[in-house]
């Protein structure tokens, strides 16, 4: 099912960057695709303690069950199907990550499939960030890190000021420019 399920990109390298550097504690993966960097949380991410990974995309929890096999030695990848946040409990994590679908897609013109799922982030390209944004700071324990990506084709000031309004400080942690986007990984910790 590879062409069901977001395959690792120069996005989920920059996520897993990050991951390496400030992943700690007890981590979660939202929307983790095929898994890759959930299963650079176990392998690369000296602090982190235990790994959760979710996706709606039922070939995506596959992928990632297949990949926690793989390091189950070092720990594993639980893996929960579930939309965003909704069945965590609060002050659940220490470190949440997130790549999510964030490509503008005019609404008439709305994908179906599982692939096009995982990259369309709506008209404003910030359909899932935005609930996301609203709700991560239920799940994240005190000291907590929030990792999220942001492509300059979702509008990074918007999603700055929504950041902001949640009571979140933020920092950037790699930033990578191509030749149509620029991409960040926010940081986001409780003021």
């Amino acid at each position: 099912m590879e062409t069901a399920v977001y395959q690792p990109a120069e996005d989920s390298g920059l996520l897993a960057e990050a991951v390496v550097e400030r992943g700690h504690g007890r981590f979660l993966e939202v929307g983790t695709g095929s898994g890759w960097v959930a299963q650079k949380a176990v392998t690369d991410a000296d602090d982190v303690e235990s790994v959760v990974a979710t996706d709606v995309n039922p070939h995506a929890c596959r992928s990632a069950r297949e990949r926690g096999r793989e390091v189950a030695s070092a720990g594993g990848i639980d893996v929960v199907r579930a939309s965003l946040l909704d069945p965590f409990a609060d002050d659940a994590f220490d470190t949440v990550a997130f790549n999510p679908p964030y490509l503008p897609t005019d609404p008439e013109n709305e994908w179906s499939d599982w692939m096009e799922r995982a990259l369309s982030g709506g008209e404003t390209g910030r359909e899932l960030i935005d609930p996301f944004v609203d709700d991560v700071g239920r799940v994240l324990a005190p000291g907590g890190v929030v990792l999220l990506l942001v492509s300059s084709l979702t509008g990074y000031d918007d999603v700055v000021e929504r950041v902001e309004r949640r009571g979140f400080d933020h920092e950037v942690v790699v930033r990578e420019s191509y030749p149509f986007e620029t991409l960040s990984v926010l940081a986001l910790s409780v003021k």
